[in-house]
């Protein structure tokens, strides 16, 4: 069956929906379609900040991403800033509020009330959709022509929307790449962000299961390459948390994670607590040098990092060379670097349409007439803390009113 509309839309998620209510907003005489894969749209926002949709935060700025549109986001940033899409919301009917630490999510904590915001507006706008509807082909003879197995469809313009291969399981596959590189674009390869890294280590095994509060800095040939603190959780073949997601957007093989368990006591400081603590607790095994400092398994395993040997040894009897090495320890522990958990357990994706081949101003493309790309379709990837969310939203507003 053959459709005719002014735009498609190629994603029903957050950039794909608040494109297509920008475009009716500027221009209700368009006829807009949604066309998206699952049986629903919205089906990965749902799950966006564990249920509770983290949509933006106080602290937008280019500096909070990577990717090849790094600098050129600031342009998308500057538009729509964290006042203008709080602001679109409310237009919308969506109240927010933030949570203290500059996340701002919906004020009732529910993904949903986000999800139904914009289906309802869409819906009242007269914007079309067509779920459960796999793209197979794209092509471009003067208006563009959509096929999926159902049905075909065409437009003077298109957006895609769509692209990243996290969280497969809600739909994801990147399939955007493909139709990109079909009209000319330079795609770059997906690769998973913002989820755990995988590292080699012997300890571990007596860390996993274990959380713990911490700073930890990624290391590359020695120097700094990004830092973070938060709460580090500690699996059998991995390091996770917030903190080490964001590690995860720059980290890469044969890099080092330092995790500092006392990032507010230094070096020193906690050497002379582990003087005081060695007289204290002269006749008790070394095993209890770090009682009342840190959780029993974790001080095991800052001992066995130290090199301890035979911790059935009193600690009255440790040398001032291995409290150093203790409390050295404890400050940095070491985990060599594998590389970043699969897209099964990543939250987002580097990779898309290369940054250099999109007008920040408008998300046209540079390489087809008439083509907008916005979204996760485009290479660019944030922090944890709703940056995602927030240039999704940002760049399909923009993208909407220039249709």
């Amino acid at each position: 069956m053959k459709h005719f509309y002014h735009v498609i839309i190629l994603g029903g998620g957050a950039s794909g929906m608040l494109c297509a209510i920008a475009a009716k907003k500027k221009n209700p005489a368009l006829t807009v379609a949604v066309i998206e894969k699952n049986d629903r749209v919205g089906k990965k926002l749902l799950a966006t900040g564990s249920g509770r949709c983290n949509l933006t935060h106080d602290r937008i700025t280019a500096d909070h991403y990577v990717g090849s549109f790094r600098d050129r986001s600031a342009a998308v940033l500057s538009q729509i800033d964290t006042t203008a899409l709080l602001g679109y919301f409310r237009s919308l009917g969506l109240l927010c509020a933030p949570d203290g630490e500059g996340r701002y999510y919906p004020l009732s904590r529910q993904a949903s009330s986000v999800l139904d915001v914009l289906r309802f507006n869409c819906e009242a706008a007269g914007v079309s959709f067509f779920c459960g509807e796999t793209v197979g082909s794209v092509r471009r003879q003067g208006r563009f022509i959509v096929q999926t197995a159902q049905n075909t469809f065409e437009a003077e313009k298109l957006v895609i929307a769509a692209g990243s291969k996290a969280a497969p399981k809600l739909g994801s596959s990147g399939s955007a790449a493909d139709l990109l590189r079909s009209l000319g674009h330079r795609v770059v390869p997906f690769a998973p962000a913002l989820c755990p890294v995988r590292v080699q280590s012997p300890l571990l095994k007596p860390l996993k299961g274990l959380r713990a509060a911490a700073a930890v800095t990624l290391l590359r040939g020695g120097r700094t390459v990004a830092a973070a603190r938060g709460e580090v959780q500690f699996n059998d073949d991995s390091l996770s948390g917030i903190c080490v997601f964001d590690l995860s957007l720059y980290s890469r093989e044969k890099d080092e994670i330092a995790v500092d368990l006392l990032p507010d006591i230094s070096e020193n400081e906690l050497f002379n607590i582990l003087k005081k603590n060695q007289k204290r607790f002269a006749a008790q095994p070394a095993d209890c040098l770090m009682t009342g400092i840190l959780l029993k398994r974790v001080a095991l395993a800052v001992l066995k990092a130290a090199q301890l040997s035979d911790l059935t040894r009193p600690c009255g009897a440790l040398s001032a060379k291995e409290l150093r090495a203790v409390s050295a320890a404890a400050k940095a522990l070491r985990f060599p670097v594998l590389g970043n958990a699969g897209f099964d357990r990543a939250q987002a994706c580097t990779g898309g349409v290369h940054g250099s081949e999109i007008d920040p101003h408008t998300m046209r493309s540079k390489r087809c007439e008439n083509l907008f790309v916005c979204g996760e379709a485009i290479d660019l990837c944030g922090a944890c803390g709703g940056y995602n969310l927030h240039f999704a939203f940002a760049s399909g507003i923009i993208a909407g009113e220039h249709l």
